[in-house]
C-alpha cells in the first residue's frame, strides 16, 4: 500500500512538473523595454534653423562725378579710418567740356544730400528722445519692483525697449555720419564742376580725394584699374565686420511663435565659444524658397543682434554660416514626457504605461514640444513610467520587462 501511495505521489510530481514546463514554454515571453519617468521640469521650446551673417552698416563708395579714376590701392581686408583714409582719387573733367546739364545735376545731388542729411538728424533726435523716456521709464519701474507692483515679465518688456531704442539710437548716429560725408562731398564734386575764375597763371587741383566715410574695413573692390567713369559708378565697399547681425530664414508657421527680445543661441560656427543673441526683427513679408528635397516653402527672415563680448566671435565675419536655436518658450516647472514615448492611434497621441509589469495604452494631449520633450496637458500623473521607443511587438496588455 506504501509503495502503491508512493508511485502515485512521484507520478504526480511528474505531470505536474511536465504542466508547469508546458505552461511556462507556451506562456508569451516579456517584450524587453526602456523606460522613462513622468516629472516636472524645465521645457525649452525653440526654432532651429541656419542662417548667415552680415555687417549691419555697409557702405558703396560711388564717384560724384565724372571724370579719371586713379588706380585703387587698397585691398579686400584693409582697415580704413572715416575721413583720415584715401579710399580713390579722382580727376575731374575740365569744366569748360562740361554742359549745363552736368552742372544742373551736380547742383541737384548737392540738395539732394542736404535733404538727406536733414531727414537722418531728424531720425536722430527722434531715436535719442524715445530712449530717454524709455530709460526714464524703466527707472520708475524699477522703482515698484521691491513693492511687487508689476510682474517680472513687464520689467523685462520695457529693458529689451530700451536695448531695441539704444540699438535704433545707434544706427541713426551712423546714417547722420554718413549724411554729412555725403553732404561734404557732393560739395566738393560741385566746386570742380564749376570752379571760380582764377587769375592767369594760377594753377588750381582739380583732382578730388575720396575718403572713407565710416570706420570699418574693405569688403569689396569694384574698380582696381584707373579708368574714366560716369557719376555715381561704384567703387568699392566697406564696412564694419566686428558690427554683425544674423539673418535666419524660417518658416512662415514658425515666424508667427517668434517676437522681438526673444533669446538666441549659436552652435557649430567654427568658434569653441557658444553665442548668444537676441532677435531684434520678425520681417512682415515672407518669401518662397525651395528645400533640398524640392519643396516649395513660405519663408521669413528673422534679424538677430549678437550679445556679449565681441572677441568671443572676432573670427567671425560677413557671410559665415551658423547654426541658430531661436527660443520660444521656456518654462520652469511643466510636467513632461519624452517624445520618443509618443505616437499616433487614430489622429490622437498614446503612450504606453507600464503597470503591474505589464503595458498599459493611454490617450494624451500634449501641448507644445522640442525635440526631446512634450509638454503633458492631461491623460497622465508624474511620476508614471512610460515606455519609449515602442515596438510593434507591445499591444495593450502585453508583458514586458525592463532592460
Amino acid at each position: 500500500m506504501l509503495k502503491m501511495i508512493g508511485r502515485l505521489i512521484i507520478w504526480s510530481l511528474l505531470v505536474i512538473g511536465l504542466a508547469s514546463a508546458v505552461y511556462l514554454a507556451l506562456r508569451p515571453q516579456p517584450v524587453l523595454i526602456d523606460t522613462a519617468i513622468v516629472n516636472n521640469g524645465r521645457l525649452t521650446v525653440s526654432v532651429n534653423e541656419d542662417g548667415v551673417t552680415r555687417i549691419k552698416e555697409r557702405y558703396i563708395v560711388s564717384t560724384p562725378l565724372t571724370g579719371q579714376l586713379g588706380r585703387v590701392q587698397l585691398e579686400v581686408g584693409d582697415v580704413v579710418t572715416a575721413n583720415v583714409t584715401t579710399l580713390a582719387t579722382l580727376q575731374a573733367t575740365d569744366p569748360s567740356l562740361l554742359d549745363p546739364r552736368a552742372v544742373a545735376q551736380a547742383e541737384a545731388r548737392v540738395h539732394a544730400a542736404e535733404r538727406r542729411l536733414d531727414a537722418t538728424e531728424s531720425e536722430l533726435e527722434s531715436s535719442r528722445t524715445a530712449l530717454e523716456y524709455a530709460e526714464r521709464e524703466l527707472a520708475r519701474l524699477r522703482s515698484l519692483v521691491t513693492s511687487q507692483a508689476i510682474s517680472a515679465s513687464e520689467l523685462e518688456q520695457h529693458e529689451l525697449e530700451v536695448r531695441l531704442r539704444t540699438e535704433t539710437l545707434h544706427t541713426a548716429n551712423i546714417r547722420v555720419d554718413i549724411a554729412n560725408y555725403e553732404l561734404e562731398l557732393e560739395r566738393s564734386a560741385l566746386l570742380l564742376t564749376s570752379p571760380p575764375q582764377n587769375s592767369p597763371g594760377e594753377n588750381t587741383s582739380m583732382e578730388l580725394e575720396i575718403k572713407a566715410p565710416i570706420d570699418g574695413r574693405v569688403l569689396r573692390v569694384y574698380r582696381e584699374s584707373a579708368a574714366v567713369l560716369n557719376a555715381g559708378e561704384s567703387i568699392l565697399e566697406i564696412g564694419d565686420p566686428t558690427d554683425l547681425e544674423a539673418v535666419i530664414d524660417v518658416l512662415s508657421n514658425d515666424a508667427v511663435r517668434i517676437a522681438p527680445g526673444a533669446e538666441v543661441w549659436f552652435d557649430h560656427w567654427g568658434g569653441s565659444e557658444r553665442l548668444q543673441g537676441e532677435v531684434r526683427v520678425v520681417e512682415p513679408s515672407g518669401f518662397t524658397k525651395f528645400s533640398a528635397l524640392g519643396v516649395e516653402e513660405q519663408r521669413v527672415n528673422v534679424i538677430v543682434d549678437f550679445r556679449g563680448s565681441k572677441e568671443a566671435r572676432e573670427q567671425l565675419g560677413d557671410g559665415f554660416r551658423v547654426e541658430a536655436r531661436i527660443v520660444v518658450s521656456d518654462s520652469p516647472d511643466t510636467l513632461k514626457l519624452p517624445t520618443s514615448a509618443l505616437f499616433r492611434v487614430e489622429s490622437m497621441w498614446h503612450v504606453f504605461v507600464v503597470r503591474d509589469q505589464k503595458a498599459v495604452l493611454i490617450p494624451v494631449e500634449v501641448g507644445s514640444s522640442n525635440d526631446l520633450e512634450a509638454e503633458v496637458l492631461s491623460g497622465i500623473e508624474p511620476d508614471a513610467e512610460v515606455i519609449i521607443h515602442p515596438s510593434d511587438m507591445i499591444r495593450d496588455g502585453s508583458w514586458v520587462s525592463r532592460r
